[in-house]
């Protein structure tokens, strides 16, 4: 009998962390490209880009972005997902008048225009959130009308969304609305953050109740992907594996293999493929992850 098959998504950069936090942390797109090579010879499917500029700032850049996205191609068939969220500095972050800061909307817009190789996918953060960093206090807003924009967008683009979620709300609200409205098709691809309470307002913490609450609460045709911040990473990609979902590694989420000790994307990787398989389920290579997930297959 085949094995049930776990898509394994490395986030190898995200938008928020420093060499100087991590120095194993690819910043530019040959460090990217390099690094998501040796991931998917690791077992990952799936890789969720963010971008930088040479400072390592972040930006939606999309020249860069298609600069990544254009040297991971040349060495493997790994799925393609660019972020639409930025990220807390660089391009991103823009000062409003009453103090607080924002990102950039018009710049998040830029990580769905990645040419000539452009992004398979692309995540959507359907909701408003405050994110707190770096003493400042960062509203990431999308409002309902800018979530159905995005979604639009993605649609007539035929990139697939990736829905991210840090609550039940979040679930129940936009996502569900703009799925009810045709701007995505099944199987809906959603990606539940957890553990990321303390840095996003209205985030949740991962315990094994509030995981099973947000995944009895999925829209009919989905598939669920399991993304938790620092040590919420190991037990909740686990958990999320034996509740029939696929998970998210990487240095995006989590700094740290082991209490002081520093994390490589690989290891993060290595680690979450061996638990897959002593589960007893198979990792899914990047076409089976395109099947499962209602991509087009790579000619």
């Amino acid at each position: 009998m085949n094995k049930p098959k776990v898509i394994v998504t490395v986030a190898p950069t995200g938008g928020m962390a420093l060499k100087a936090q991590n120095p194993h942390l690819p910043t530019q797109p040959d460090e990217i490209a390099e690094d998501v090579y040796h991931c998917y010879n690791a077992g990952a499917s799936v890789a969720a880009l963010h971008a930088r500029r040479p400072d390592g700032e972040a930006t939606c850049d999309a020249q860069t972005y298609a600069r990544i996205n254009a040297l991971i191609r040349e060495k493997c068939n790994v799925v393609l997902n660019n972020s639409t969220g930025g990220g807390v500095h660089g391009d991103m972050l823009r000062q409003l008048d009453n103090g607080l800061w924002e990102l950039d909307f018009e710049q998040r817009l830029k990580g769905m225009e990645a040419q000539p190789v452009k992004p398979e996918m692309c995540t959507l953060d359907a909701h408003t959130v405050c994110a707190s960093f770096g003493g400042k206090e960062i509203l990431v807003t999308t409002t309902p009308r800018r979530s159905r924009q995005l979604a639009e967008m993605m649609k007539a683009r035929g990139i697939k969304p990736e829905w991210e979620v840090f609550s039940l709300a979040h679930i129940l609200q936009d996502v569900s609305t703009l799925i009810e409205e045709g701007l995505d098709e099944a199987p809906y691809f959603i990606n539940m953050v957890l553990g990321g309470h303390r840095a996003f307002q209205g985030g949740l913490p991962y315990t094994p109740k509030i995981l099973q609450m947000l995944v009895e609460h999925l829209p009919a045709k989905s598939i669920f992907n399991v993304s938790a911040i620092g040590a919420a990473q190991l037990p909740a990609t686990t958990h999320a594996i034996l509740l029939g979902g696929h998970v998210r590694v990487g240095l995006e989420d989590n700094l740290s293999y082991a209490q002081g000790e520093p994390a490589t994307n690989v290891a993060l990787v290595e680690r979450m493929v061996r638990i897959v398989r002593e589960l007893g389920f198979e990792p899914a290579t990047p076409q089976e992850a395109r099947e499962i997930m209602g991509l087009a297959a790579m000619r």
